[in-house]
């Protein structure tokens, strides 16, 4: 077997892993970003300052919010289920030591600062969950679509063949659900009295990025034989044109239907083509072609998961676009977002249910087909997810509260509640120092460039992948590979950063 044949292979019919594997897995993200803040809090509580060198703040940010993620998807995963306990019995630690020390200074009750938070008001124009949230799913995607070449990689957490909850199988879906929070629908109040034709042909232009990068891939993918698994989009397509494709269908979609009713069409979108899938014969063309034997003659019978899978995305990407809606609403103090969260916690119940009843009525999950019961469960962990992190966010806002003058980036700004009296004033941040911090935050760096981020881990994996063989890969070998190839792109995210640059020009 050629080394081509193998890699394919090693990718290919996996079934993934449970539900509650990854559902724990959710947890690892937000809690190294709360491991970090209270690092950073602590080190404010010690000198007397925040930290300010961009080389410690990039090792830190790194160390922290990156490394424990490539260990846990390698050589961690048989303990993974231990591994949120310890990071959560670390942060525990740092919060009892800032709290011990702060006390000691302080005459302010603790139920005092506990009545100051739940009326703390938080900068309204700002949700950093949903910043990190993008952030992460795009690092967390990066790392897997190296590691999955390497043994130490496990295999349930690949893509799955046809059915089954592997990781990655998460990551493409979270991609979408991350693309629709920020939307141009859900972001620009002006697309509200623009003219349709003229939003339409912007947003027609704005994909064209992505149209030339799937381009790109589908020739050099070609021209140089590189591995691929065909059965996950087909033999042109690419995650590329469906994230192009989608955004432009939804970009229709929404304007003719109004965007608040936006949960009405994902819904009818997701059940029509489950429907479809079941009554007419759509589900055994995608898995087995037309004429039955896995034909891949003419456009469409080479390309059909892609193709097809679409209406899944499209109705994921519209229940998105709901969400987002939903949480840029102004809620401007602790007390608010609480509620949110636990709105928010009442809908992943909901979906879970009905996640439940879909597998056992119609078809299990599948991101083959983006079926209903694929999108039920991407959008139920994606929710999970975002409030883990809004959670971490509040978890930080009260440290922060403790310690005079602490400040976290890529964390909510705190504003003074005017009720407050002098006696007990809630020792907050002011807006702007918080701002100015912003430069030496990892977060911000990928988040200002993240196609470029995912364009770049693209192009390094293809070289790994070319000039390694990662299937034989020692564990040591495998790590320190990783993490120069994770190290490498974040650096050079954290530069463009620091000197301001934002490769975008569409």
């Amino acid at each position: 077997m050629s080394q081509k044949h193998l890699k394919e292979a090693f990718i290919s019919n996996l079934n993934g892993t449970s539900l509650l594997e990854i559902s724990l897995s959710l947890s690892l993200a937000p809690l190294c970003l709360l491991c970090r803040g209270l690092l950073l809090i602590l080190y404010h509580l010690h000198y007397g300052k925040p930290l300010s060198s961009r080389k410690y703040s990039l090792l830190l940010d790194f160390l922290v919010l990156v490394s424990p993620l490539l260990f846990c998807c390698t050589v961690l995963s048989p303990i993974l289920f231990f591994m949120p306990t310890i990071i959560a019995a670390f942060c525990a630690a740092i919060f009892s030591k800032i709290y011990r020390q702060r006390k000691h200074g302080s005459r302010v009750p603790f139920g005092q600062i506990v009545k100051d938070f739940w009326e703390t008001c938080l900068d309204p124009e700002y949700i950093p969950a949903i910043t990190v949230f993008r952030v992460y799913v795009n690092v967390l995607t990066c790392i897997s679509i190296l590691a999955v070449d390497f043994p130490q990689y496990p295999r349930r957490y690949a893509k799955t063949e046809t059915y089954g909850t592997g990781v990655m199988d998460l990551g493409v879906g979270a991609f979408i659900f991350g693309n629709a929070l920020v939307c141009p629908e859900v972001r620009q109040k002006s697309c509200e009295t623009e003219p349709t034709f003229s939003h339409l042909a912007r947003q027609f232009f704005s994909i064209w990025p992505l149209i030339f990068l799937g381009v790109g891939r589908l020739l050099s993918v070609k021209s140089i034989e590189y591995h691929e698994h065909i059965s996950e989009y087909g033999v042109h397509w690419n995650f590329f044109f469906t994230l192009a494709f989608v955004r432009l269908a939804a970009s229709l979609l929404l304007a003719i239907f109004p965007k608040n009713k936006s949960w009405i069409v994902a819904i009818t979108l997701a059940v029509l083509y489950q429907l479809t899938l079941n009554t007419a014969s759509l589900k055994m063309f995608i898995l087995h072609g037309s004429n039955g034997r896995g034909t891949r003659a003419g456009f469409l019978n080479a390309n059909r998961e892609g193709l097809l899978s679409l209406f899944g995305y499209l109705a994921l990407y519209m229940a998105s676009v709901q969400v987002g809606l939903c949480l840029l609403k102004c809620r401007s103090s602790v007390k608010g977002w609480t509620e949110a969260v636990c709105l928010l916690l009442l809908t992943v119940l909901v979906l879970f249910i009905f996640l439940h009843v879909s597998q056992a009525c119609a078809d299990p999950v599948s991101r083959r087909m983006a079926n209903l019961s694929y999108c039920l469960w991407v959008a139920a962990h994606c929710l999970t997810l975002f409030v883990f992190f809004v959670v971490t966010d509040l978890m930080l806002v009260f440290t922060k509260l403790l310690v005079k003058g602490s400040s976290v980036p890529c964390c909510w700004n705190v504003v003074n509640p005017p009720n407050i009296s002098k006696k007990h004033e809630t020792e907050a941040v002011p807006i702007g120092r918080e701002g100015r911090l912003s430069h030496a935050c990892l977060i911000s760096a990928i988040n200002k460039n993240q196609l470029l981020f995912f364009l770049l881990a693209n192009v390094m994996t293809g070289t790994v992948n070319i000039l390694i063989d990662t299937i034989h890969s020692q564990a040591a070998f495998t790590l320190c590979i990783l993490h120069l190839y994770m190290f490498f792109n974040c650096l050079i995210m954290y530069i463009l950063h620091a000197k301001n640059i934002v490769l975008k020009f569409w």
